[in-house]
């Protein structure tokens, strides 16, 4: 998922290189998410098994101190346009890391928070953006499991992708004449429906009862939408 949403959330073009530091549950499977996404990927690990184990996976994988940035430069990290520090619990390791990468002057960097408080120090140190994997997979579960949405991605910017079944007040309507926007505040953006190939949704869109709506927009609104969808479908 993580990987999906810095190539096409945060525009990582084909031809960018990205290191990531840090070769566990995590980090590893942003690095390889990424390279199925056609990037040039190196991962570092101060772990000898871990660089073993994402060897054969990535385009380099690479034992080493991260915190050293004698070690980071002769590795040719300044290259990279893309860094993401995904270290796990040793908060001293990641905003150490962090600052080395900030001295190269690496132009994007993710860091990957355990707490508010680790994130705030982050950014103040320098990170241009910071990830709270654990709480953000919690908050889409929980959304899953109300019933309210059936996939739920937020961004760090309070902005949310959600598929929803087609509220009662959009059936047989086109998006011109529902309103959606101008009533809920969110985008619907496409449309599935059975047996039919996804499409972009278009002002002359006509949506029926069965079908899967792509939303975007603010996530308290999208929530609210998802809420109101669920309120009518108990009612009928």
């Amino acid at each position: 998922m993580w990987g999906r949403i810095f190539t096409e959330q945060f525009a990582f073009s084909a031809s960018d290189s990205v290191i990531v530091i840090g070769l566990g549950r995590f980090g590893g499977a942003v690095a390889q998410s990424l390279m199925h996404l056609g990037h040039d990927v190196m991962g570092v690990d101060k772990k000898e098994d871990l660089v073993q184990l994402w060897g054969d996976r990535l385009t380099h994988a690479v034992q080493a101190d991260s915190t050293n940035e004698n070690v980071m430069l002769q590795l040719g990290v300044a290259d990279f346009s893309h860094a993401i520090v995904a270290i796990g619990s040793d908060l001293a390791a990641s905003l150490m890391t962090l600052m080395v990468l900030t001295e190269l002057g690496i132009k994007d960097i993710w860091v990957k928070a355990l707490t508010p408080e680790h994130g705030q120090i982050a950014t103040r140190i320098g990170a241009h953006h910071v990830v709270y994997p654990e709480a953000d997979m919690g908050e889409r579960v929980a959304h899953l499991i109300t019933g309210r949405m059936m996939d739920f991605i937020e961004f760090e910017d309070g902005f949310a992708i959600a598929k929803i079944h087609a509220p009662a007040e959009t059936h047989h309507l086109t998006l011109a004449e529902s309103h959606v926007r101008t009533r809920f505040g969110v985008t619907i953006v496409g449309v599935k429906r059975a047996n039919e190939d996804f499409q972009h949704a278009r002002p002359e869109t006509r949506i029926l009862p069965a079908d899967l709506l792509i939303v975007s927009g603010p996530t308290k609104k999208i929530e609210l939408f998802a809420a109101e969808n669920r309120a009518k479908g108990k009612k009928a």
